[in-house]
């Protein structure tokens, strides 16, 4: 009768703990008395029938030899090869937002043929083996510190952490508007804005910003029109908007009346556009007391001063206005 013969080892490779069940395929396997390994025996086999075998395979390194023997003889040998355990030594970035899609880099060891990464028990979005000591994955949604691990053939990583943080958040911002020119210095509130990369308005970047604390940043506007969208960008994805209003600098079409005693109490009514925001009024360098009536209208009482004509403006949250000419009139003298 003729001896076996050994045509396959399916799968033809494993970990190196063994333990696992492989399939090995050929003839004449009726009767076997043996199944080994390089030197080692089988856990265990059975024969199923006379082309295959169901075998258990012992601890092992490297590439080993496979065989079957039978009364009849021994077979011919095919490889089969044990995996080195793999390893994670670190993650790269280690924290992200926690919708996830951060793309990280995941070192080790023995990474070749990777057929699973998982964040916290939950398989990565995606990965890419780009070696036998690198992975690149796309991290799915998760919360909190979750032990990050990557399995093959031969066994599964030891853990290295990757940490979910919250997007921040923003309640307020003060002062809400400020001129279109930029300049204004505004404080941001919320929490979770450690770490915060980025401040826009409306798209556009801050001159400048400061994050003070968790809770607190200082920012500076740049240029810009209209109401817009405010936002904070940090490490755990792009907060909710709070709005900030660019001011049209105000503009003075008119005095009435154009001119008045030179003695103080005189009321004034100017009127333009852009008045809503009035901090100042002033008569030549004279801060004088006033009214808002409304984003057109401001009612002022005229500072006394020498006869003649004097410069008058006013100053808003948006910038200094132009100037008109209002006439001090003297008193006739006897």
């Amino acid at each position: 009768m003729a001896p076996p013969v050994l045509t396959s080892v399916v799968p033809n490779t494993g970990p190196a703990a063994g333990t696992n069940p492989v399939t090995l395929n050929g003839s004449q396997f009726t009767g076997a008395t043996a199944v080994t390994f390089g030197s080692a025996a089988a856990l265990s086999y059975t024969v199923t029938s006379p082309s295959a075998i169901s075998a258990t395979v012992p601890p092992g390194t490297g590439a080993v030899n496979v065989t079957v023997r039978t009364p009849s003889g021994l077979s011919n040998a095919v490889t089969y090869t044990y995996a080195p355990a793999p390893t994670l030594t670190s993650i790269a970035p280690s924290q992200g937002p926690a919708s996830g899609g951060t793309t990280v880099v995941l070192t080790g060891t023995g990474l070749t043929g990777a057929t699973a990464v998982t964040f916290g028990g939950t398989p990565a979005t995606s990965f890419t083996v780009n070696s036998a000591t690198q992975i690149t994955a796309v991290t799915p949604a998760g919360t909190g510190a979750v032990p990050v691990t990557a399995t093959t053939v031969g066994g599964t990583t030891g853990a290295v952490f990757f940490y979910y943080l919250n997007a921040p958040s923003l309640l307020s911002l003060a002062p809400s508007q400020g001129r279109a020119s930029g300049g204004t210095t505004v404080v941001l509130t919320g929490a979770g804005l450690t770490g915060a990369t980025a401040v826009t308005f409306g798209g556009t970047p801050a001159t400048s910003f400061t994050v003070n604390s968790a809770t607190q940043i200082t920012a500076v506007t740049p240029a810009g029109t209209g109401t817009v969208a405010c936002t904070v960008i940090g490490p755990g994805g792009t907060s909710n908007t709070v709005f900030y209003t660019y001011l049209a600098a105000p503009v003075l079409t008119a005095l009435s009346p154009a001119q008045g005693p030179n003695g103080a109490g005189a009321s004034v009514t100017l009127t333009g556009t852009g008045l809503t925001t009035t901090t100042a009024v002033l008569f030549g360098s004279t801060t004088a007391a006033f009214t808002v009536v409304s984003d057109t209208t401001v009612v002022v009482l005229a500072p006394a001063g020498a006869a003649g004509s004097v410069a008058v403006g006013v100053t808003t949250a948006a910038g200094a206005s132009n100037t008109l000419s209002y006439l001090r009139v003297a008193p006739p003298v006897i």
